[in-house]
């Protein structure tokens, strides 16, 4: 792994970077990094390819628990570039919190609508007007892999990537799953809140160490858009390239994670787990 380097060069061209984002959500990045400087600490090897900053890219990372998002924000942060999320209609519409996301410059997909394969052709057009990276989790859930290696996923992102040629560039990370238990899909009551409050003030105690690597870009160069079979092989490579760099944060847990999470479903399986 490399180190992530902070030079005076690329500190100027991240800062300037950083600086074209919209204002509301360099405030709920700031807030981002507060929040999770508070819970525990981030370890960030890799860099970001600098000659891909100023322009559309895609993201892909491993999903492995409800804190990974605020992670994921401060590192790219950290890194010097603005990310924005490919969210649901559901939070981009939720009162206050949808109008902060929407103003933050976000974008919007309906899962399960006939029309998604539309929506990431926005998307693609989105990402090519703003010129900023997208973070997409190509999995589209939490993982519920009992070691909590990536899930099959979907070839969505690599479509967008083939459809629109946008370079991908892959994010794995480890231990923002000990910051919140997974909980349930549906909140009725203060049982479903408990144990997330309990796990996160426990965390705020026992500070994990969050571990983020940024990858280098996966080459599609070779695959084209509409070629029967290529947006799989594409998916492959993504899927394959962030499990590769998993391992390594990884050494101690190769199997199982050492943080039991009782909330957590493992029923699923990864076709990506290490032999």
């Amino acid at each position: 792994m490399v180190a992530l380097r902070t030079d005076g060069e690329q500190s100027t061209r991240r800062g300037k970077t950083f600086g074209k984002s919209p204002l509301v959500w360099r405030a709920m990045v700031w807030i981002d990094r507060a929040l999770v400087r508070s819970v525990g600490r981030i370890e960030i090897t890799g860099k970001f390819p600098e000659e891909l900053r100023g322009r559309p890219v895609l993201v892909a990372a491993n999903h492995i628990g409800m804190f990974d998002p605020f992670v994921l924000i401060a590192a790219c942060a950290k890194a010097g570039f603005p990310p924005r999320f490919m969210l649901t209609a559901g939070l981009l519409d939720a009162p206050v919190l949808g109008y902060f996301l929407r103003k933050a410059g976000h974008l919007r997909v309906d899962r399960g609508k006939a029309h998604v394969a539309e929506a990431f052709h926005r998307a693609v057009d989105a990402l090519g007007e703003a010129r900023v990276p997208l973070l997409v989790y190509p999995e589209g859930r939490v993982s519920r892999e009992p070691g909590l290696w990536p899930e099959r996923g979907k070839t969505g992102v690599a479509r967008m990537a083939l459809g629109g040629n946008v370079p991908v560039v892959t994010i794995s990370q480890w231990g923002a799953h000990e910051a919140v238990y997974w909980g349930t899909e549906v909140v009725t009551g203060w049982r479903d809140v408990k144990p997330l409050l309990l796990s996160f003030f426990r965390a705020v105690r026992d500070r994990p160490v969050f571990r983020v690597h940024f990858g280098q870009q996966v080459d599609l160069s070779d695959l084209t858009d509409g070629k029967p079979g290529d947006a799989v092989r594409a998916h492959t490579r993504i899927m394959q390239a962030i499990t590769t760099d998993l391992i390594a944060l990884r050494p101690d847990e190769p199997d199982v994670p050492a943080f039991v999470d009782p909330t957590r479903p493992c029923d699923a399986k990864s076709p990506w787990r290490p032999a």
